[in-house]
């Protein structure tokens, strides 16, 4: 299996271009929840990925409700996912990466198949769907200065990204 990356209606083209890059470096599946700030032709979008686009493991859905029918309603507070095993379909679990998380990201013991989705640049992911999957909410530490406000999201990607992966031993990666 792989991690998997799900940017919620992602709108820089050049965030996600990064974005699909280092997922293709780790052999991560990377979702693209729509409407998209721009069109997966976009030149920019391409630029930025560089001529990784050929290895990226892509999955777009037509809307955040879309991939959670798919994939399930993981961080309940129940614990379930819409799988009895917990799972979100895939065999992993949802983490949503917010300001607004309850606990760090380096609190939780990442499993091969986790997913872990993040918002758009500008305004995060919808409040309402943080409410509901709030016990699955996962925070990067900032300063109190800078705490209204987020890292770069394809940073964002990468600092949560590497340390699954590290939790994991870097399974296949050399």
């Amino acid at each position: 299996m792989a991690m998997h990356i799900v940017l919620v209606e992602p709108e820089i083209p050049p965030n996600t271009g990064n974005i699909a890059r280092s997922c293709a470096a780790t052999g991560s599946v990377l979702h693209l929840v729509k409407p998209l700030g721009f069109s997966i032709d976009d030149r920019s979008l391409k630029r930025a990925g560089l001529d990784y686009w050929q290895y990226v493991k892509l999955e777009v859905h037509e809307s955040l409700e879309d991939f959670m029918e798919k994939y399930g309603d993981c961080g309940r507070k129940d614990g379930g996912c819409g799988q009895e095993d917990g799972s979100a379909g895939n065999g992993g679990r949802m983490f949503l990466a917010t300001t607004k998380g309850g606990r760090l990201y380096t609190d939780v013991e990442f499993r091969d198949g986790d997913m872990i989705l993040f918002g758009r640049e500008t305004a995060g992911l919808p409040r309402p769907f943080i409410a509901e999957h709030e016990e699955s909410a996962i925070r990067i530490p900032m300063s109190e200065d800078t705490r209204l406000r987020s890292l770069n999201l394809a940073n964002s990607v990468n600092i949560i990204l590497f340390e699954a992966l590290r939790q994991q031993g870097f399974p296949d990666l050399k």
